[in-house]
């Protein structure tokens, strides 16, 4: 059975259990103890802010994994209108890791891609646990190559922990359709609104992660690798996974704060799962104010402002490793800093 309480709510789960048992035995025996629960769920809305207040790194990646959180699907039916799936890559067969089709968005048509976990093993077994192969990544690029031929915006969700990593998958070119995805999408001629809705992963979230507007909501987390993998590789151990996502800088507000994603949705209280239609509201506003600001950008300054916004990011590594003495360094006689930075005046590095 699937544990559905994560280790840091277990005293506020164990307070709205006592909350509940009073409810019940007030009813039961007709005793007014509306004073006492009132009390205590006093104490557990203080107690749940003081949880979800001050969540750490590892705390958000186990809600962004929580078995309860709405899945890209779960969203479509409460975000769109008229939804209607397109299947199939043109190429090798139908990947259900990965979902798409034509839907209205605000009166608006709309093409929406994402990636797709599954509720319990059965549907996981069908969706490949929500790890794309590369005929997923086909999919959703001819879909939103189809979106560029109508003129309609683009909407794309990211929760996946990574592309398929299997050799079936690798030998139909994972590695390349990753590539050409982001090559391809980043030339799109269309407005493209991401959000990462749960986990971002590595590649696998890369390949349908490029967009003009990046929506992250408040406990997903976006890196390029995960905390297992990460301690698994620096430390030779897994179990430093807790430690490895307070090095990462994976949480929202880090992305924020480095200039990756432009705006962080907040969740209800509790997470996503505890109020699914509150949150799909969240995002349905900002998508509809992001599509609205974008579509009015000519498609040829979209690409051009993609451009450049691509470029950006890392772009305080740079400086930053300018101020920490890679400039003294290639003064004595290396070519370190000629070869990636600084940034020039257009905020791009000198080659």
């Amino acid at each position: 059975m699937i544990n559905l309480t994560l280790d840091f709510e277990k005293p506020l789960v164990e307070l709205e259990k006592r909350i509940e048992e009073l409810r019940n035995f007030s009813r039961e025996k007709e005793i007014d103890l509306s004073e006492e629960i009132a009390t205590l769920e006093k104490k557990a809305e203080m107690l749940r802010r003081e949880i979800f207040d001050n969540l750490t790194p590892w705390q958000r990646v186990q809600i962004a994994r929580h078995p309860r959180r709405p899945t890209t699907l779960d969203y479509i039916g409460l975000i769109f209108d008229d939804f209607i799936e397109l299947h199939g890559d043109r190429v090798f067969r139908d990947d259900g890791a990965i979902v798409g089709g034509i839907a209205s968005l605000g009166g608006r048509p709309v093409t929406v891609v994402g990636t797709q976990k599954g509720r319990d093993t059965k549907e996981n077994l069908a969706r490949n646990f929500g790890m794309p192969h590369p005929e997923g990544y086909r999919k959703a690029l001819r879909l939103m190559k189809q979106a560029e031929k109508f003129h309609r915006p683009v909407v794309s969700f990211v929760d996946v922990v990574g592309a398929y990593p299997g050799v079936e998958a690798e030998e139909r070119g994972q590695g390349q359709i990753i590539a050409r995805n982001i090559e391809q999408i980043s030339r799109l001629a269309t407005c493209i609104v991401v959000v990462i809705t749960g986990e971002g992963g590595s590649g696998g979230a890369l390949a349908i992660g490029v967009g003009d507007r990046l929506l992250m909501l408040e406990n997903a987390y976006f890196s390029v690798i995960s905390p297992e993998g990460c301690a698994a590789i620096l430390w030779k151990d897994g179990s430093r996974a807790q430690e490895a996502a307070d090095v990462l800088k994976l949480t929202a507000p880090d992305m924020k704060r480095l200039g990756i994603v432009d705006e962080v949705l907040p969740e209800p209280l509790g997470a996503a799962h505890k109020d699914r239609e509150g949150m799909a509201r969240i995002i349905k506003d900002a998508l509809i104010r992001s599509i609205d600001e974008l579509s009015g950008i000519p498609p040829r300054r979209l690409v051009e402002r993609r451009y450049v916004r691509l470029r950006r990011i890392g772009e305080f590594m740079i400086r930053e490793a300018a101020q920490e003495g890679f400039a003294e360094a290639a003064s004595a006689g290396g070519d370190v800093l000629r070869a990636t930075g600084p940034a020039g005046p257009k905020g791009e590095a000198k080659r």
